[in-house]
């Protein structure tokens, strides 16, 4: 925020999560199962959003009633990473993915290059899959000097991603052109994930042309999200993911509730609507994806 020190991801968190005391927190109903496995390609859960106490173990439990077998955990700071690491050894269907936030970046100053190296020293870890969520938020970090230690962490965990062979998975928020500018200046590793796509079709075009997966959120079922299904509709199906950013972005009919990755098959029958693909065919795609994106199956 400007003239202020931008808040931490935890902090955010605690932010959310108070606001969260004032709105329906009534665990959304299981939907009807996918006809084939999938993956959600980032979730969060460490993270009870003040919700409905849903537990990890509980979480992995429904997520697999109703199709969604397998979960890619993503760290936004070293405990959160550290966190990742540990449910990925804990349960087979769960890979891990480690980074400091853009946010947490931005805040940390003479802290960064020690934070960087613990998540660097996570990334060689068998059970992590994923450098991320590294990238640019342009949005809570409006300070010049905040943006540049965020693009002087996104290189570094760019370096980490190549160094290690892990996939880098990038948070992007107001910052389209600044992301692409990094990448280019640092040069890709060889497979990236756009979390939580935002953009239009022409910046999806941008990210493709890179080589990148795109993912797609509860956001792209929201009724005001038509650039967003514009993006979606001119994504190959070989290049799209899902994923929930649970506990957040829960998708339609439940926005503004409690997020899980048992809500994933929303957001897989909004997809396979917008592709006019039989959701069988989507689903199987989606997986095949995930593991092209990560490195390999997992569970």
């Amino acid at each position: 925020m400007s003239g202020t020190e931008p808040l931490s991801v935890r902090e955010q968190r605690a932010e959310i999560t108070e606001q969260g005391q004032r709105r329906n927190l009534e665990r959304p109903q299981l939907p009807e199962p996918l006809p084939a496995p999938v993956v959600d390609t980032h979730c969060h859960l460490d993270v009870a959003d003040g919700s409905s106490n849903l537990a990890p173990a509980e979480a992995i439990q429904l997520a697999a009633s109703v199709g969604v077998h397998r979960i890619v955990q993503v760290g936004c700071d070293l405990d959160g990473s550290r966190w990742a690491v540990a449910a990925a050894k804990r349960w087979d269907s769960v890979v891990a993915s480690v980074a400091i936030h853009p946010n947490d970046a931005a805040r940390l100053g003479p802290g960064l290059p020690r934070a960087l190296a613990g998540i660097e020293e996570l990334a060689q870890h068998r059970e992590v899959r994923g450098v991320g969520e590294t990238g640019l938020d342009f949005f809570r970090t409006t300070d010049v000097a905040g943006q540049q230690r965020q693009r002087e962490s996104f290189a570094a965990h760019i370096a980490m991603a190549k160094r290690y062979g892990k996939t880098l998975v990038i948070h992007d928020r107001d910052a389209h052109d600044a992301v692409l500018d990094v990448l280019d200046a640092e040069g890709p590793p060889d497979r990236i994930v756009m979390h939580c796509f935002s953009g239009d079709a022409d910046f999806a075009r941008k990210c493709l042309d890179r080589g990148a997966h795109l993912s797609f959120a509860g956001p792209v079922t929201f009724k005001n999200a038509d650039d967003l299904r514009a993006a979606l509709e001119i994504t190959p199906l070989d290049r799209v993911l899902t994923e929930t950013d649970a506990p957040y972005l829960t998708p339609a009919p439940y926005r503004g509730r409690p997020n899980a990755s048992y809500l994933v098959p929303h957001t897989v029958r909004r997809i396979a609507a917008v592709l006019e693909e039989d959701l069988e065919v989507v689903c199987r795609a989606l997986s095949d994806n995930a593991d092209a994106a990560f490195g390999g199956s997992w569970g």
